[in-house]
């Protein structure tokens, strides 16, 4: 591996191994989105990614929503400097969102809920050292640690229909992303359709992980926070400027790594807080994340590595203000502490009167990959489901499970063979939610 990794011998590598892939996840994370991006379709940086309808089983990214239109721009200042990326005024659509490093930690929101309150502009991502006051006027500063990093962008439907879908992708392709450089005269913004594409970034929990990684580190300056790590990835053969290049040996002990990361981070699932007393959903970042994402990881004293990689083993996106724009519940639980499984019925009532502004959802993923469930028919169900099927008294029965129940229009299919998880999505959310004067109920088993 390297003279180093020699001298140590395989217990260290292990070891090491393990922490640089803990500490390594959300950049991994990120780099597999890209290159699949490259892959499969062709892009590159400074190109947006988008799906031109709502997503099926074939966006095999971690957790996504599939009641809004995607776009995810992917931005690299290294060589053209400060990148435009210009977002409409909420006028005919609603578009959601952050911008993020290539850690996923997020610089700032856009939209109603974010810098330009629904009005619109141009924000200017800016890269590593570069001198915010120089910014022209009219645009919003972005300082950005990293030189390459994305956004994540949802163009909100105002219902489930097929004129709406194709009002809400029609709204977001209004996006423009190009060089500050080009600001008086800008080049057409490149979009990339990835719909109908297997598009798989899914971690991958053997030597592939540490060669993601490797790429991140090649691409990527060292900052000041990370340097204790220069020596830990000298230790598994990763280092700036050298080709990473394991022997056969260290490549048995670098997968074996991986699978001792996997089962570390799956413990953090029950370190998780219950959001109702009593019941299983979970909102799943504790507050001490929310405020180094907050604060890009720079709150003094606290520097929640573990926790981060455990949560971007199933999500990929951050929220500077998390909780304003939207709020989530999760859940892997039933209302008994079982564990839910494809193979069994379960049933959850949404009460009337979801205090959001905007919609509620309820989408199921494979809880192995947390990915959709691949080849079902649909994924979730929302407010904005055309044909859902209404209580007397307001409230809606969503059912999960293999077979489909007597009222099929409010019903996720599951996976016989695995477990699932449930993510519930508020978009918009009001106090009630907060305050829980309005509680979403458990997860019931009701067959077999």
């Amino acid at each position: 591996m390297n003279d180093q990794a020699d001298s140590l011998g395989n217990a260290a590598v292990l070891r090491r191994g393990i922490e640089a892939a803990i500490w390594g996840v959300p950049a991994v994370n990120f780099e597999l989105m890209y290159r699949e991006m490259v892959d499969k379709l062709g892009g590159e940086y400074n190109q947006i990614v988008y799906w031109s309808r709502l997503l099926d089983w074939k966006n095999q990214t971690l957790t996504p929503n599939p009641d809004v239109i995607y776009f995810m721009p992917f931005f690299d200042t290294s060589d053209v400097g400060p990148m435009v990326l210009e977002i409409p005024p909420a006028d005919d659509g609603v578009l959601n969102g952050s911008v993020m490093n290539f850690w996923q930690a997020a610089i700032e929101d856009i939209g109603p809920g974010g810098m330009d309150e629904g009005r619109g502009g141009k924000y200017l991502i800016l890269p590593p050292g570069y001198d915010s006051d120089s910014v022209p006027q009219g645009y919003v500063a972005m300082p950005c640690d990293t030189y390459r990093g994305y956004a994540l962008v949802r163009s909100v439907l105002r219902s489930g229909s097929d004129a709406d879908v194709a009002t809400a992708v029609e709204y977001g392709r209004r996006m423009k992303l190009y060089p500050l450089s080009e600001a008086a005269n800008p080049s057409a913004t490149t979009y990339v359709d990835a719909i109908d594409v297997i598009y798989d970034a899914t971690i991958p929990y053997d030597i592939r992980f540490f060669e993601s990684l490797n790429r991140m580190i090649q691409a990527e300056p060292w900052r000041d926070r990370d340097k204790a790590m220069i020596d830990q990835l000298k230790t598994i053969g990763i280092e700036r400027g050298t080709a990473f290049s394991p022997s056969a040996e260290a490549r048995q002990v670098l997968n074996e790594a991986m699978t001792h990361v996997k089962a570390e981070l799956q413990r953090w699932w029950a370190r998780t807080t219950p959001f109702y007393d009593g019941d299983r959903w979970f909102f799943p970042v504790s507050s001490e994340l929310q405020k180094s994402i907050a604060n890009g990881f720079t709150t003094p004293d606290s520097y929640p590595v573990d926790e981060r990689g455990w949560l971007y083993t199933f999500i990929y996106f951050s929220a500077r203000h998390a909780g304003e724009a939207q709020y989530y519940l999760m859940a892997t639980e039933d209302t008994n502490g079982q564990a839910l499984r494809g193979d069994t019925s379960y049933r959850v009532n949404v009460p009337a009167e979801v205090p959001v502004t905007q919609y509620w959802s309820l989408t199921v993923y494979n809880r192995d990959t947390h990915t959709l469930i691949r080849n079902a028919r649909r994924a979730g169900r929302s407010s904005q489901t055309p044909g859902l099927s209404i209580n007397d008294d307001g409230s809606v029965d969503v059912y999960f499970g293999p077979h489909t129940p007597a009222v099929e229009s409010n019903w996720v299919p599951t996976d016989s063979d695995g477990h699932f998880e449930v993510l519930a999505r508020f978009y918009g959310p009001e106090q009630k939610l907060f305050d829980k004067t309005w509680r979403l109920g458990g997860i019931e088993r009701i067959a077999p």
